[in-house]
């Protein structure tokens, strides 16, 4: 009588970057190098499979497309951020003044760009990032500098007189926050450099020295209380 052996499963050709991740993380993660290593255009779903070292067909079973991966990837450089926000406000005014929540919410956003894989958000500019496709990652942006320019105008009106309009501030906000991708380029971002950062967001606002030090210690104690 003949025994037929299970069929072994193809070998992985490259170990998991961390093989505590589940093979969702493990695709992303691959991804992320190979975006940035190579451009969208020219990394496939075939590259992606190879680098994390399974089939083609297995990555299929997590993401349909490599749209939908780089979607996902866009995603979590926000979406951490937002939900900064969304907790933030649901606390009473009287719990944490605007330039404390616009702190707090900037120092996150420091920190989620600061960990992306490969510096995601190096490809935020790329022509492709501009298609239909991905309409919910901008919208998702949008929705965040709306909220900075919300929290700078407020953060303002309590120090200073003819600020600049909110739409005007979220713009320059969000774009003193995101240098920490253009950091990532040369060194790791470092704990100094989000808190300069974030300090920055509200010298910007107008802020004196006195004003910002008081948000920041406050913005540490709601983001203790929130993590």
């Amino acid at each position: 009588m003949t025994t037929t052996r299970p069929r072994q499963g193809r070998p992985r050709h490259t170990p998991p970057s961390d093989p505590n991740a589940s093979g969702r993380e493990q695709i992303l993660d691959a991804a992320g190098a190979l975006f940035v290593e190579h451009g969208i255009a020219a990394t496939s779903t075939r590259m992606i499979a190879e680098r994390v070292g399974i089939r083609q067909a297995s990555l299929y079973y997590h993401f349909a497309t490599k749209d939908e991966i780089l979607a996902e990837l866009l995603a979590t450089s926000v979406r951490p951020s937002l939900e900064m926000v969304e907790r933030i406000q649901a606390l009473a005014p009287e719990q944490a003044s605007a330039a404390a929540a616009l702190y707090a919410v900037a120092a996150t956003d420091v920190r989620t760009l600061s960990r992306t894989p490969y510096n995601i958000g190096t490809l935020y500019l790329l022509p492709e990032v501009l298609a239909e496709r991905f309409d919910a990652f901008r919208a998702d942006r949008g929705r965040l500098q709306h909220s900075y320019g919300v929290l700078g105008a407020s953060a303002a009106a309590e120090g200073v007189t003819g600020s600049m309009p909110s739409e005007r501030i979220g713009e320059l906000l969000i774009q003193l926050v995101e240098v920490v991708i253009q950091i990532r380029r040369s060194r790791e971002p470092e704990a100094d450099d989000t808190d300069a950062i974030a300090s920055s967001c509200l010298r910007l606002c107008g802020l004196d020295e006195q004003t910002v030090a008081a948000a920041r210690d406050e913005a540490h104690v709601l983001l203790s209380g929130l993590a």
